[in-house]
């Protein structure tokens, strides 16, 4: 499912790994000790960019990374109570997401993650050869 090799692209290849492959399987759990490594728990934060390109309109809703853990928590909950036809839950999260574009330059990088209707762009530092997440525009619009 990587798109990206690992012996000849190794940091988009975790990158990808960690932000669709292991984030899924962590929502589809509701386990967020799957992915709480995988932040910068220090400097992070969160814009919603509700659905506008307009930066007037975006707005900081997780100054830290415990707001950003319970609201993708009780997302995670909410998700559970849903069902997919011909499809698991882990199945159905990865077929409305896609990775495709992860620009690095030096130790940072963004990741364009795309969903049905909607795009994040995730902020990501390497620090001593792991990638961390330490912030993100959520809801543009595609």
């Amino acid at each position: 499912m990587n798109p990206f090799d690992a012996t000849a692209d190794p940091d988009r290849h975790a990158i990808w790994q960690m932000l669709m492959a292991k984030d899924s399987e962590a929502f589809v759990r509701q386990d967020w000790s799957m992915v709480a490594d995988d932040f910068e728990t220090e400097s992070f934060e969160g814009v919603r960019c509700g659905n506008s390109t307009n930066p007037d309109n975006w707005r900081i809703v997780f100054p830290r990374l415990e707001d950003y853990r319970d609201a993708w928590l009780s997302a995670a909950r909410d998700f559970a109570t849903k069902r997919f036809e011909g499809m698991t839950p882990f199945e159905a999260v990865m077929s409305r997401c896609r990775l495709e574009q992860i620009d690095i330059a030096g130790r940072i990088a963004l990741a364009h993650k795309k969903f049905l209707d909607r795009q994040t762009l995730y902020r990501l530092r390497n620090r001593a050869g792991d990638w961390k997440i330490v912030g993100f525009l959520g809801y543009l619009p595609l």
